[in-house]
């Protein structure tokens, strides 16, 4: 259903569609935004999955395995 969404002509239309609407001095504020929501939300979801691997793994240390 999404195979051919992010073709080269189409990221092309978007981008166009994005320069007339935000205007060219607007667009790298944009985009300075966005990458900055990018890099947070990534942060934010290693620190959870480190948390959980912390709590995973301290947990089955402490608990004897039965055969």
């Amino acid at each position: 259903m999404l195979e051919g969404i992010f073709q080269p002509t189409h990221l092309l239309v978007i981008f166009g569609i994005a320069l007339l609407v935000f205007g060219p001095k607007k667009l790298p504020e944009l985009g300075k935004g966005i990458g900055e929501g990018i890099r947070g939300f990534r942060s934010a979801v290693k620190e959870q999955v480190d948390a959980t691997d912390k709590n995973t793994t301290g947990d089955e240390a402490s608990t004897p395995r039965s055969l």
